[in-house]
């Protein structure tokens, strides 16, 4: 919402926001876009009448800005649909789906656009290091988009990429999520499989190959040209690592070398976003060697495991890790690239489906790449974190000050023995300011240790 906000201000309207706990960053570029934010759903914040209220699916019936938009017969719509009207019509739309990696995907795609002169308009969930802002209208015909399978609004249940229309679409991976909305996994393919109605036959579907479950999909019927990617020889576009942490690999298509990419990234999940948007640029002209220099090129985006600091043997990271694969890969791609130095995950199970519970059984297999864990009980979960993963190298916090204190006297113990610490902080959301207190008191303790060394 916060994207299609600076969209609608680039347009030239006046735009104003409700919401709850905006942060960095995307509060701070909503603000240096001139777009002023209100803190609540108030129904204050709708006097005067706007000309159009534009409504995000976390609102539901008894939110008081919805209630009075109702009463009040206000003029509304969702975001997808004000998408659809306003920006996307007749554009080439290149839509990144997926359950994973779509902002990081969609980063890299828009920035592949870029490199090759194509100035596309995008609209990103996070804010792309290559960029400015996380959402621009571009300068042709050329638009980027993270098209999410999550419902479009309380009076519209159909997915949100239904609207976008796109000729490109990119379906990276399939896994079961959003348990507040989804049955099951099944009930999500239902979803994908509407997106592939609305492709059309000159479109392209670009997909992962590996699991089977996009290859349900497929099967449920598609019109446009499929070209796969993934490990197996089978597929049309494969990799091979170079690099044990896949920040070297190779691609080839059909069997053919076509080139290598050696890229600040790690992660086996970064191999196949890199690939998506690769092949998905090549559907609109951008030869394989320019998207490849682009590739090498990417700096990334916040919040993806973004290197906040290091301070005396400690690298703290802001990533935002909010399902077990996500964790698992995140993890993963980092113990290949610091081998036996130590990694803490700091984990804050804040999104819908972590809330009901719904992947508890498997975290404790996520953080398996992890020498300490320490997780941060919120309120409102529906779970017990002490009830799954007690014991081991896992702690329980109830307090941000209790898992500040558990990460410094980790971390302390770690630089007596001499080891370099990579600390990741995995959250949705602003996880109350831990990244920032952390880094406070670790700064702190670095300085004490500067003055005890002078003296």
């Amino acid at each position: 919402m916060g994207s299609m906000a600076i969209l609608a201000r680039q347009l030239g309207h006046t735009v104003t926001g409700s919401d709850l706990n905006v942060y960095p960053p995307m509060s701070t570029q909503l603000q240096q876009q001139g777009i002023e934010l209100m803190q609540g759903y108030k129904a204050e914040h709708l006097q005067p009448a706007p000309d159009l209220v534009v409504i995000g699916n976390a609102l539901s019936r008894g939110n008081e800005a919805v209630e009075y938009v109702l009463d009040k017969g206000l003029n509304y719509t969702s975001g997808a649909q004000w998408l659809k009207e306003n920006v996307l019509r007749d554009k080439w739309v290149l839509a990144v789906a997926g359950t994973h990696g779509k902002t990081t995907t969609a980063s890299m795609l828009a920035w592949i656009l870029q490199y090759a002169g194509l100035a596309p308009g995008y609209l990103i969930g996070g804010v792309p290091a290559d960029f400015s802002v996380s959402a621009r209208l571009g300068e042709t015909d050329f638009f980027v988009i993270e098209a999410d399978e999550y419902d479009t609004a309380f009076f519209d249940k159909r997915s949100k990429f239904v609207h976008y229309q796109p000729r490109t679409v990119i379906i990276n991976n399939l896994e079961f999520d959003h348990a507040d909305i989804f049955a099951d996994l099944a009930a999500i393919q239902r979803q994908f499989h509407h997106l592939l109605r609305v492709v059309p036959s000159s479109g392209q579907v670009i997909y992962n190959s590996d699991p089977t479950s996009i290859a349900e999909v497929l099967q449920m019927g598609c019109w446009s040209e499929q070209v796969s990617a993934g490990a197996s020889a089978e597929s049309d576009w494969q990799y091979k690592m170079l690099a044990a942490d896949g920040s070297h690999f190779a691609l080839y298509l059909k069997g053919q070398y076509k080139g290598d990419i050696n890229w600040r990234l790690s992660g086996t999940h970064n191999v196949y976003n890199g690939m998506m948007a690769l092949i998905a640029a090549r559907h609109v002209g951008v030869e394989i060697e320019h998207a490849m220099a682009a590739l090498n090129l990417f700096k990334g985006v916040k919040r993806r495991m973004e290197l906040l600091a290091q301070l005396n043997g400690v690298a703290v990271y802001d990533d935002f890790a909010h399902h077990p694969t996500a964790i698992a890969t995140t993890l993963d791609g980092l113990r290949k690239k610091v081998g036996s130095e130590r990694i803490i995950a700091v984990i804050e199970p804040r999104s819908n489906t972590m809330r009901l519970g719904c992947h508890s059984q498997q975290l404790a297999e996520s953080v398996g790449m992890a020498d300490q864990v320490i997780w941060y009980q919120p309120e409102g979960l529906d779970w017990q974190l002490d009830e799954i993963l007690a014991g081991g190298n896992n702690k329980v916090e109830h307090s941000i000050e209790a898992v500040i204190a558990a990460v410094i006297a980790a971390t302390s113990s770690q630089n007596a023995s001499n080891l370099n610490s990579h600390v990741v902080i995995m959250s949705n959301g602003s996880f109350c300011g831990v990244h920032q207190k952390l880094l406070t008191r670790l700064q702190q303790l670095a300085n004490s240790s500067e003055e005890s060394a002078d003296e």
